[in-house]
């Protein structure tokens, strides 16, 4: 048996098909790390979690300037928390004095 391609015939000419190629596998090149993200429920974070997975398809010197914007994105989500007015604080109660 050979590893050849039958010739198509297209009209008069024959047409020779190239066989199908597997990708080559190359270790060097940037490859997914499959890390679960699990989903925190403050939308701002977990745009910044999913963001990570950009540096999934960069080879490493590509990496930093991800990196670098999350963690800006992650500063800035945890600022605005800090920023938000949360629940009045309950009265004090009254202190008689003499």
């Amino acid at each position: 048996m050979s590893d050849s391609v039958p010739e198509a015939t297209s009209g008069d000419e024959a047409v020779e098909v190239e066989p199908e190629q597997e990708p080559e596998y190359d270790p060097a090149a940037p490859a997914p790390l499959n890390v679960p993200r699990t989903p925190t429920g403050n939308a701002d974070v977990d745009a910044q979690l999913e963001r990570l997975g950009d540096a999934d398809h960069l080879a490493t010197d590509g990496h930093l300037e991800v990196y670098e914007d999350v963690h800006r994105g992650l500063r800035d989500a945890l600022t605005a928390l800090d920023a938000r007015p949360g629940p009045p604080a309950p009265p004090r109660p009254y202190e008689h004095r003499s």
